[in-house]
């Protein structure tokens, strides 16, 4: 066995094992031979230059070390997590399994957790989700986030083996609800984004923000979550993060809508695709979710900020 094995060398799985490699056996995989291989070499990763690899961090593209692994953090977009599990299935059997990528899926309306057990029934989901930048994570900053896991008892032997002193981590048991913060905030920067870069003002983004909050709760609420787990970390703390800063990649996308600019090439924008995957999903439970629609609609170019904004105006009003 060889301890964590992070898979996926992003920015964010490459800040958690930057992380956790202090004082654990830690290794950090990626598909990409040749990318691993200049990473292994260079020991810094292009998206997050200012922080050297420490010298006890394996790198490596070998699928063997996924088989060696005692536990995995599956930094892995949301929308490629059913393609990574079906291409591991085997190697990753009777596992814990730690969901740290934030989404829907698009084709399934389902969270990691759901993906996960679908595709290897004898693993065990966990969900890592809540406030952070995997700049903060990789330079050492404090940061608090949620582990939510099924049973209580594994559940608090990862929560000791995946916090370190500067790592604090808060343990629940509401899967649903930890995911499902974690997605659907995105959805919400997205739309905060643009309402400042289509000029429209911060009091209209806290408005955005506190009925994009309303809109999370409700849906979270009729998967089955606990309402709890949507007014901690991986609710509103990741909300208020992600929203208000232009460290989140979100966030810069919606302002990039806003001003009518093309984003940053190559960057994955999470909240795009569980946008759609968000709307569908309250069309199919009959749920009202017009700040999520509208995003959906901006994202996939049918509308423009300023309908958006105007059509979120002319709603009927209503009691809070």
């Amino acid at each position: 066995m060889s301890g964590i094995v992070v898979a996926g060398a992003g920015a964010f799985g490459t800040a958690l094992a930057v992380a956790l490699s202090g004082t654990r056996e830690v290794t950090l995989w990626g598909r990409d031979g040749p990318a691993m291989a200049r990473l292994s070499g260079t020991r810094s990763n292009p998206r997050l230059l200012a922080v050297p690899l420490p010298p006890a961090l394996d790198v490596t593209s070998d699928p063997a070390a996924l088989e060696r692994a005692d536990i995995l953090l599956l930094a892995v977009p949301a929308q490629a997590l059913r393609g990574f599990l079906a291409d591991h299935a085997e190697a990753l059997a009777e596992k814990p399994l730690v969901a740290c990528g934030k989404g829907i899926d698009l084709e399934t309306l389902e969270g990691p957790t759901a993906v996960i057990a679908h595709a290897i029934p004898s693993a065990r989901p966990l969900v890592l989700t809540g406030p952070s930048f995997a700049a903060d994570i990789a330079r050492g900053l404090p940061t608090a986030l949620t582990l939510a896991c099924a049973d209580p008892e594994e559940g608090t032997r990862l929560q000791a083996l995946l916090s370190t002193p500067v790592l604090r981590l808060y343990r629940t048991t509401d899967l649903v609800g930890a995911e499902l913060g974690g997605a659907l905030k995105n959805v919400v920067a997205i739309a905060c984004g643009a309402c400042l870069g289509g000029g429209f003002g911060e009091s209209a983004r806290a408005a955005l923000l506190t009925r994009g909050f309303a809109e999370m709760r409700r849906l979270a609420l009729v998967c089955g979550a606990e309402d709890g787990t949507l007014m901690g970390l991986s609710g509103l703390g990741d909300l208020v993060l992600t929203a208000m800063s232009e460290g989140s990649r979100n966030y810069r996308y919606g302002l990039h809508l806003g001003r009518g600019e093309s984003f940053e090439p190559g960057v994955t924008v999470e909240g795009a695709a569980t946008a759609l995957a968000a709307a569908r999903l309250g069309q199919r439970l009959g749920i009202d979710l017009p700040v999520t629609d509208a995003v959906a609609a901006l994202v996939e170019g049918h509308i423009d900020v300023g309908s958006a904004v105007r059509a979120l105006l002319d709603r009927p009003l209503k009691a809070e």
